[in-house]
């Protein structure tokens, strides 16, 4: 089976939401839970001043868009470019050509500004998988989670370095499960 990856998917404008929860609803009812993991509406807080008055306000970053955590299968692809609201894939030429998914960075970008990281920690994550490093100094290597910091979104993995098994911390970011 493909990897899971990120694709940004076109939706009416306003309906970021009402998206969200059909493609939802659609991925329990048609058993796709192994294919269309995360929805998410990227949102950020802003702080605005009207009248003297501070307000917080949820804003949406990209207006129009939801991003998709899933597997391209044929399947999965259909049930989502078939979702009401959905206008289409961003990255894809059309004529049945399937989308382009979004570069780790990308999506590392726009989740850590939510709080929230490719990896979730709750349901992918546990001491003893293997990793491989794909960023920073020991990118290429491969490790094994030792430990799990939830809170600063970051883990302990032994790694062979120079023929002694070391500890080494990684962000989230800087890692996927081998």
């Amino acid at each position: 089976m493909e990897e899971k990856q990120w694709y940004v998917v076109n939706t009416y404008s306003g309906h970021e939401n009402k998206v969200k929860e059909k493609l939802e609803m659609r991925a329990n009812s048609m058993d796709m839970k192994d294919y269309i993991y995360r929805i998410i509406v990227p949102e950020t807080t802003v702080i605005e001043e009207k009248n003297g008055t501070t307000k917080e306000k949820v804003k949406k970053m990209f207006p129009g868009y939801i991003l998709v955590e899933m597997v391209m299968s044929d399947e999965a692809w259909f049930i989502v470019r078939n979702t009401p609201g959905v206008t289409g894939f961003i990255g894809s030429s059309g004529k049945g050509a399937k989308p382009t998914p979004l570069r780790p960075y990308e999506v590392d970008n726009i989740l850590n500004s939510m709080g929230m990281a490719r990896i979730d920690i709750k349901n992918d994550l546990a001491v003893g998988d293997q990793i491989k490093i794909v960023d920073g100094p020991f990118s290429g290597m491969f490790g094994k989670v030792e430990s799990i910091d939830e809170e600063n979104k970051q883990v302990n993995a032994i790694v062979d370095l120079f023929g002694q098994e070391t500890t080494i911390e990684c962000e989230l970011s800087q890692i996927k499960k081998a």
